[in-house]
């Protein structure tokens, strides 16, 4: 992000330095990383300068006078606003968009585009250190697709209702001539829905739903579209996975709303790029492919791999993992493990910092597993055991030390 900034000549200063914080400052924009304590946040406060949230600056400034499409949920969410960005543009509508990772289509994760639309990424995540409702109540969406609701972020959320309660003030905020796109088998989302709903919904799923998909191909590349129980169309999409179908189906639901014919919809889902980190190829050194994902969540995980592994049958996948979020890092999940990599052929992990028995659960495991204290040893031990063929898929939500491009170098 700092990288856009510069590009686009706005000056950006390493750390949080007072010095930094110009007298005559007109607004603060505050990120939901800042804590009380931070010396930049204290000296705010101090000389009274005016400061919002940036889920707040945005919803004043710019959504308020857009139709605001939204994309929420634990998945998806970055793809699938990326999608539906892609489907309005070959219509040529211009939407203006702001999306959590980089479209390849576009290179860059905003713009302001064109009126009336603004596709935005709605996440869960708190606004402020003092406003700690979900970023996507400030958002007030004509149109919100509603992708799936696990637990998750268990550094801001204490159980699976608080995340619910969110979602159910999001709903509060769509107006009842506006639409609201929801997974149809997903029953954390139907129980936030009989909290109280004010507007038309249309639902989503392969199996059942206003809007299906039958797979034509097993990886989900390729599926007939079914509306209200007729075949509308089939879908050629880049995207692996029957995650990225339900993905698919949300996007062509909303951009349907908005008036995109199907067709048009269909061919531009053709020419989607995807975004970066999402089994984004790295490396085809050797015939080995290397991939980065930003996968960090089991269900993500599970369903990251089958994708692939219904694509590449049966040659070698190996999941490399890292614990990057709080909520891994905890162990909160450490149940789901076993199942989520289940389509690995091997698994090579970074050992958290928090002992919660990781080695004792990965000797359950039917596949070879090794955990490392540090990604140099590895780097050191994945290596040698590579060979031509091999799916190699790293996942983490962090840079990941920069294990990509080093294993590259390993086996250059």
């Amino acid at each position: 992000m700092s990288t856009q900034l510069l590009e686009r000549g706005i000056q950006v200063f390493q750390g949080y330095n007072p010095k930094h914080l110009a007298s005559d400052i007109d607004l603060v924009i505050v990120g939901n990383v800042i804590s009380r304590g931070n010396p930049a946040i204290e000296y705010v406060l101090d000389n009274h300068l005016p400061y919002t949230s940036g889920p707040a600056w945005l919803a004043e400034n710019i959504l308020s006078h857009r139709t605001v499409l939204a994309v929420a949920g634990t998945h998806g969410k970055t793809t699938t606003t990326s999608l539906l960005t892609w489907l309005l543009q070959c219509a040529g509508l211009a939407p203006g968009f702001l999306i959590g990772g980089v479209p390849e289509n576009f290179g860059v994760s905003a713009r302001l585009g064109e009126l009336p639309y603004f596709v935005i990424e709605a996440d869960e995540y708190d606004s402020a250190f003092f406003d700690k409702r979900s970023k996507f109540v400030h958002y007030h969406p004509d149109i919100a697709i509603l992708n799936n609701l696990e637990f998750d972020h268990a550094d801001i959320f204490s159980n699976l209702e608080a995340i619910k309660q969110q979602f159910h003030f999001l709903i509060r905020t769509v107006p009842r001539n506006g639409l609201l796109i929801t997974h149809a088998e997903d029953e954390n989302l139907q129980s936030v829905l009989q909290k109280g709903c004010w507007t038309k919904t249309q639902t989503f799923s392969q199996q059942a739903g206003n809007w299906r998909a039958a797979l034509i191909v097993k990886d989900g590349s390729h599926f007939r579209v079914m509306h209200e129980g007729q075949a509308v169309g089939e879908a050629h999409s880049p995207l692996l996975g029957e995650h990225n179908v339900e993905n698919t189906l949300a996007a062509l639901a909303a951009a349907t709303h908005v008036g995109v014919p199907i067709q048009t919809s269909l061919q531009a889902l053709a020419t989607f790029k995807n975004v970066k980190r999402r089994l984004e190829i790295k490396s085809t050194l050797h015939e080995i492919i290397i991939y980065d994902d930003f996968a960090h969540h089991p269900t993500a995980i599970l369903k990251t791999l089958a994708g692939l592994r219904a694509k590449i049958g049966e040659a070698r996948l190996i999941a490399v993992l890292e614990f990057g979020s709080y909520t891994m890092r905890s162990g909160v999940h450490q149940a789901d493990l076993e199942c989520a990599l289940a389509p690995a052929d091997l698994i090579f992990c970074k050992s958290p910092a928090l002992d919660w028995g990781l080695q004792e659960l990965l000797h359950r495991f039917k596949q070879k597993t090794f955990v490392y204290d540090n990604v140099e040893t590895l780097i050191l031990n994945l290596a040698p055991q590579l060979r031509a063929k091999d799916h190699v898929v790293i996942m983490s939500n962090t840079h990941f030390e920069g294990i990509h491009q080093r294993l590259i170098d390993c086996i250059a």
